[in-house]
């Protein structure tokens, strides 16, 4: 009860309550601060979001475009077996270049091939050297006038759609001799 009417207890209270509230208010950041520092964050998180979103539309255009431009590459590969009986059946009229069965052909086959350019479509060269990422080896054969791994010829043409392998060129590469077995009695 004697601390109740302490005189120096009364004196001390209003100065050091201020004090003691300045002291409080010092390490934690004003209201003001406070808010920017949450405007601060909120602008990252959207800032980030928009990055976010913007990346979205970019991506989904670009598979949109592509989906768009290769839409015919299952059409195209399922296509490819009825050119390649065409082309056979264009060897066997092929001997007789004046009857109106080749020439009626011969229109069908540049029109194919038109088809074909207009929606992207080209034919795999397959002269030179092998190459895995283009041609299919079927067999090998030896050769004595060259290098190995030369395509001697040609068993199914190969076409690309754009930038795609719609179908590897199966072709017969060149292997070297095998060295013939000497001393043998």
């Amino acid at each position: 009860m004697q601390a109740d009417t302490d005189p120096t207890q009364a004196a001390e209270t209003p100065a050091e309550t201020a004090e003691a509230a300045a002291a409080q208010e010092t390490p934690a950041l004003d209201p003001w601060e406070q808010l920017e520092a949450e405007a601060a964050k909120w602008k990252e998180v959207s800032l980030r979001t928009a990055a976010e979103m913007d990346n979205l539309r970019k991506r989904t255009a670009r598979e949109r475009e592509e989906a768009i431009r290769y839409s015919n590459q299952r059409l195209l590969e399922e296509l490819l077996p009825v050119i390649d009986n065409f082309e056979m059946g264009m060897q066997a009229a092929a001997q007789d270049t004046k009857s109106m069965i080749y020439i009626g052909m011969d229109m069908v086959r540049r029109q194919l091939h038109e088809f074909l350019s207009s929606q992207g479509v080209e034919e795999i060269q397959a002269t030179g050297a092998f190459d895995p990422n283009l041609h299919d080896a079927v067999a090998q054969e030896e050769c004595a006038a060259g290098e190995e791994g030369r395509i001697l010829r040609v068993t199914r043409r190969g076409y690309k759609l754009r930038d795609r392998l719609l179908r590897p060129a199966s072709v017969v590469v060149s292997k070297l001799p095998t060295p013939a077995e000497g001393g043998a009695v």
